[in-house]
């Protein structure tokens, strides 16, 4: 069950999002979210956050995704950049970034993903090295689909340094201001109606100071999933708000309709499969709030497992949910004026990023379950 606190946030984000509604701009969205402190709400209290967790900042994307206006960068400026930055940033960093993301004044990406290297983070190709004179590094590599390069005053980049001592890659963060000499950017031509762009990213030479990096060089992949299970969480959330909305839609038409002597909702072709879509939807949310609660409690581990069974979960109900509630609708479901066709894509995207359904069954199958792997 929700706290009193998390009703009471439920209930005012709830009441920011259908203000603003579908169609809005995401941008006035943003900073009206911000300067109300709805985007911090994960983020240290010292430095301009709420003081809360991921369960919090779930919370507010889902609520403004059951509004119809889900903004996706707070998948990845607070809960992914911001989470790394305040658990393993300098007090340079924190100070510098964290009241701006936590206000919505600056906003930060993330780059992880690579033309040959998408499931298998291992096979990540872009690298640091030191310049041995100034100590600066030195960053060369490419990047795709990396949302909100245009709008973010800094992308945090997933790169890999040598080990002195083994000579193996290990993966390292770097923060890489937008308008850094060498970093380039060019948008990826998506059938996606989303308001963040995707991009391909070049880092050619990318030369930065030694306080660009985030985080011990030696610590890897301890700081890498910091960010990633709350990404995952934060997805689960998107979807959730957006199945959520996408049912209510069609409950409202099919409450209204009416082609015989009752509404269409009393039969129960259409009652059952919008009951089902409600069950799991309200499945995923428990799995969701599961992963946010343990990985605020410092169980990494725990969290691991439950926020991609999360993830799983939360992107099969809002792809079904989306596909039924377009189904009631019957030709209306493909109007603009009713906003769900663009939906049927958009919810696609729960189920391919940030990790496919194939690679988390892959997980469960080996980590949870202890089978071998077949790679």
């Amino acid at each position: 069950m929700d706290t009193e606190d998390h009703k009471a946030l439920r209930e005012a984000v709830s009441a920011l999002g259908k203000r603003h509604g579908r169609g809005c701009d995401p941008a006035q969205l943003w900073s009206e979210a911000g300067k109300l402190g709805y985007l911090g709400v994960n983020l240290p209290e010292e430095y301009g956050g709420g003081g809360g967790g991921i369960s919090e900042l779930s919370l507010v994307l889902e609520e403004l995704g059951a509004a119809g206006c889900p903004l996706l960068m707070l998948v990845v400026s607070p809960a992914i950049c911001g989470t790394v930055i305040a658990r393993f940033g300098t007090d340079a960093q924190k100070q510098t970034w964290l009241p701006a993301l936590a206000d919505g004044s600056r906003l930060m990406a993330f780059g992880i993903t690579e033309p040959d290297a998408g499931s298998n983070s291992h096979r990540i190709t872009t690298t640091a090295r030191r310049d041995q004179d100034t100590g600066d590094w030195i960053l060369t590599g490419r990047k795709v689909f990396i949302s909100g390069v245009d709008i973010a005053d800094a992308t945090l980049i997933v790169g890999r340094t040598e080990d002195a001592r083994t000579g193996s890659l290990k993966p390292c963060l770097f923060i890489v201001p937008r308008d850094t000499p060498g970093f380039g950017r060019r948008p990826i031509d998506m059938e996606l109606n989303a308001a963040e762009k995707q991009f391909e990213l070049t880092l050619d030479d990318v030369r930065l100071p030694a306080d660009a990096l985030v985080g011990d060089e030696d610590a890897g992949l301890l700081q890498l999933f910091a960010g990633l299970n709350p990404e995952r969480i934060m997805t689960a959330a998107f979807a959730i708000g957006m199945g959520r909305y996408a049912l209510a839609r069609a409950v409202d038409y099919a409450r209204d309709r009416q082609v015989w002597k009752t509404p269409i909702g009393a039969h129960q072709a259409i009652a059952h499969p919008l009951a089902q879509a409600h069950i799991e939807l309200e499945l995923a949310r428990l799995m969701m709030r599961k992963a946010a609660r343990l990985y605020d409690a410092g169980d990494d581990t725990g969290a691991g497992e439950a926020a991609n069974m999360a993830k799983y979960a939360a992107g099969e109900a809002c792809v079904k949910a989306v596909d039924q509630a377009v189904h009631t609708l019957g030709g209306n479901g493909l109007t603009r004026e009713y906003g769900l066709a663009q939906l049927i894509t958009a919810a696609r995207v729960a189920r391919i990023a940030p990790v496919s359904r194939e690679m988390i069954l892959n997980y469960v199958s080996h980590q949870t379950l202890g089978l071998p792997k077949s790679y």
